[in-house]
């Protein structure tokens, strides 16, 4: 029994992403869709009732998935599944500077075309507000975000500097 109990807790534990490892492919998933797969691959074990940043990473990644359907119809249904998804995990954490931060990154990168680019001057103004209260790595990674993105000019990217 205490071999069974060790072994699914040692695949629960392996099989899960690590945030860290999680930071540090999201900036490459867009260069290429084997970045996007494995993305992809690392959080789909990730329960939707899991820790919400994993939750909100994962539909990114359903999202980013999108791309590469064939058919008009399977990149309409899997954009409305990751978008929906990232939607209630921010409703669930809204005060998660990392969630916004990865909505805003969907938002400033997805085709207008979609509808889904209403939450970009909130989310700016959230993590603009917000990044002097965040302390070290997550500080670091926004402020790598932030310095990237095309949502904010170069005046207003100073407050990071």
């Amino acid at each position: 029994m205490k071999l069974l109990l060790t072994l699914l807790l040692w695949i629960n534990f392996v099989g899960a992403p690590d945030l860290a490892s999680i930071r540090k492919m999201y900036p490459n998933v867009t260069k290429s869709e084997s970045n996007a797969k494995e993305f992809s691959e690392k959080l789909a074990t990730i329960s939707d009732d899991a820790n919400k940043t994993l939750v909100a990473y994962k539909a990114a990644s359903i999202l980013l998935d999108s791309n590469f359907k064939k058919k008009l119809k399977d990149k309409i249904d899997r954009f409305k599944e990751g978008a929906k998804l990232l939607e209630s995990t921010i409703k669930s954490e809204p005060d998660n500077i990392e969630i916004r931060m990865i909505r805003l990154s969907i938002q400033e990168n997805v085709p207008g075309v979609t509808g889904y680019k209403k939450n970009i001057k909130e989310d700016k103004k959230y993590l603009t507000e917000h990044y002097a209260d965040q302390s070290g790595v997550l500080k670091e990674y926004i402020k790598d975000f932030i310095l990237q993105s095309k949502s904010f000019s170069e005046k207003e990217k100073q407050f990071v500097k």
